[in-house]
């Protein structure tokens, strides 16, 4: 279904593959001239998706280590649970957190910001993506074997140099595993940024700025406000299938990578 609908978008007379594949204009719902870019929803949606990498890869990571070589079991017992119950949070709570919360903290410090913004919607993605970066993360650590860790101590290592230069390389192929898991749900969640982030699909690097991302665009054309027989709902499908090669092409380089650097222990 989504292939054939995305085909149909490419067949009308209205859409240019090349346009849709090498520009950056935007507008297929206003004016008489529409415009079908797509690189303007995608730089969209990876200025989301870096702004909460850049809060969930390194807290995360810190988080796993801590509770894998540093926190005591009834610590571990008690934070971990506390850290997964973040991923049961519905989305849209999370949305409406960014929108209530997290902006008008903003706008407080910086009067830059807008009501809708890529910056809080990233901090609330950044804050979901959390608990899939430290569990996933920490597991890795933890199948380490407890063997290199004895003889690193033998050798008169202390617990930090056993920590960095032990454990986290051995666990790298699983760490980098948990972060493209984490880039993946960062690029394709939907609710936050559909309320947080706003529906101004323009080009533009200032995270303050309101914004559309391509997910952000599937649910306002999913809203019905347009035909199901025009290039505007069909480019719906269009966005979605280029959604879906972006994930595939990540959980694809992440099976290279854990081959490339998996470790195997006896």
């Amino acid at each position: 279904m989504l292939a054939i609908e995305a085909i149909r978008f490419f067949r009308m007379d209205e859409v240019s593959v090349v346009e849709f594949f090498t520009t950056s204009q935007w507008n297929p719902l206003l004016g008489a001239e529409k415009h079908f870019g797509i690189w303007s929803l995608i730089s969209r949606t990876m200025l989301v998706t870096a702004v909460a990498m850049a809060l969930a890869l390194p807290l995360g990571l810190v988080t796993a280590v801590y509770l894998s070589e540093y926190a005591s079991r009834k610590l571990h017992a008690t934070l971990k649970p506390t850290l997964e119950v973040l991923a049961g949070i519905p989305t849209v709570v999370y949305g409406f957190f960014a929108l209530t919360m997290l902006t008008p903290a903003l706008k407080f410090f910086h009067d830059g910001f807008n009501v809708y913004n890529a910056f809080s919607a990233g901090i609330a993605v950044g804050i979901l993506c959390l608990p899939t970066v430290s569990s996933l993360a920490e597991d890795a650590l933890q199948a380490v074997p407890r063997a290199l860790r004895e003889g690193a101590y033998a050798l008169g290592a202390t617990k930090f140099d056993v920590s960095i230069k032990v454990v986290l390389p051995a666990a790298l192929s699983g760490i980098v595993s948990a972060f493209l898991l984490a880039i993946a749900r960062a690029i394709g969640e939907t609710m936050i940024v559909a309320l947080a982030a706003g529906s101004m699909p323009h080009l533009t690097m200032d995270p303050r700025e309101e914004i559309q991302t391509m997910t952000g665009f599937m649910v306002q054309m999913a809203l019905g406000d347009v035909s199901n027989f025009g290039p505007e709902y069909s480019s719906m499908y269009a966005v979605a299938a280029t959604l879906f090669v972006m994930t595939l092409t990540l959980t694809l380089i992440g099976g290279q990578i854990r081959r490339r650097f998996r470790e195997a222990y006896s």
